[in-house]
């Protein structure tokens, strides 16, 4: 009998009475959005849970690399980042009217080459936006010591990190301001969302009065934009945050079944010393392209689809003005893959992934 799809991720459902409960007091309340009690009260449990002082819900990913661009005002000029990452690291740059200047990644871990950040530093540098690639943590000292000595921003896409701590706190605490993404494929979620961490106070306040049209009440103070969050979403949050340590659990128990499955078979990022991971992603990387799709066409006869984290490389984006050259992430983009893990996942399809592969 053929199996079910089985696809890289599958978004984690809280009990429905848990959720239900709180859509409930919404449909009695009759709040729906305008930071509500539930977008509230979630920003303050995930600020307890992360151990970090200002966090602001917003409605997305994206939107949080953007807000967080703006509020330190780099609306212009280059920002530094890396090319192996979602689409959406660059898409916010692009946005904010600022060029991306790449920067290749390394080999063990994929995360940014600090090595190679200061050749590319000119004076019209204002930021750097390194990713925490699948959750492994860049180089976060050398990275401070570089934007010290140039007098720029940091600005972490940590979208993959949450639940991961490193040197001892939360690794979505490092930087200027620290994004994240709870859409739907992460394993935290608000079926959409997002949040910033922001480590001075003085933009924090400023975020947030961006993301809400830049006015209290009647008194209008800035520019801004809609970027708060809904009850709904919010209490999607309330409901997944409350299952986050099982959640982990169960990712690690899959991951580590795949490990002994697949020991010495094949490539996998090299975990920091120091680093608690989440296990947000099971990537693996082939020999080949060549090897890859091979491997992709005998999945799919058992109807498995392993998806391609995180190709192309970015800076052969057909709409990127300047062409940089990025051996390592370009040859890493061709070959690697994310392979299914999520919360329900069956330890006999992880069997018949690895016997494929």
């Amino acid at each position: 009998m053929a199996m079910e799809n089985i696809y890289v991720t599958k978004s984690y459902l809280p009990p429905r009475e848990e959720f239900f409960k709180y859509a409930s007091e919404i449909f009695d309340n009759c709040i729906l959005t305008n930071e509500g009690p539930f977008s509230r009260l979630l920003a303050e449990k995930i600020r307890h849970f992360l151990n970090i002082d200002n966090f602001s819900y917003v409605t997305n990913g994206t939107v949080a690399l953007q807000l967080a661009l703006k509020s330190m005002n780099i609306t212009e000029g280059d920002v530094i980042t890396t090319p192996f990452s979602y689409v959406a690291t660059v898409s916010s740059i692009l946005w904010e009217r600022c060029n991306p200047v790449f920067v290749d990644i390394e080999c063990e871990n994929f995360t940014i080459n600090y090595d190679k950040i200061e050749e590319k530093i000119t004076e019209k540098t204002q930021a750097i936006i390194p990713v925490h690639v699948f959750g492994y943590a860049c180089n976060v000292k050398k990275i401070e010591k570089i934007a010290k000595k140039y007098n720029l921003k940091v600005i972490y896409d940590a979208a993959h990190t949450f639940g991961t701590r490193y040197g001892g706190r939360s690794l979505c605490s490092y930087g200027d301001i620290s994004t994240l993404s709870f859409h739907a494929t992460k394993l935290f979620h608000t079926i959409e969302g997002g949040g910033c961490i922001v480590n001075d106070r003085e933009t924090f306040k400023k975020l947030e009065l961006m993301k809400r049209f830049g006015h209290e009440g009647d008194n209008h103070i800035m520019l801004g934009i809609n970027a708060k969050q809904d009850e709904f979403n919010a209490a999607m949050g309330l409901a997944n945050l409350g299952h986050i340590d099982e959640i982990v659990a169960e990712r690690k128990r899959i991951s580590e079944l795949y490990d002994s499955l697949l020991e010495g078979r094949l490539h996998r990022p090299k975990k920091q010393e120091g680093l608690e991971y989440n296990y947000a992603y099971y990537p693996v990387l082939f020999e080949s392209e060549k090897e890859l799709l091979a491997a992709f066409e005998r999945l799919a006869r058992i109807n498995v689809y392993p998806r391609r984290y995180f190709y192309p490389s970015l800076n052969r984006l057909p709409y990127i003005d300047r062409i940089e050259q990025c051996p390592v992430a370009e040859d890493i983009s061709s070959r690697i893959a994310c392979l299914p893990l999520y919360v329900g996942l069956k330890d006999t399809v992880v069997r018949s992934i690895c016997n494929v592969l």
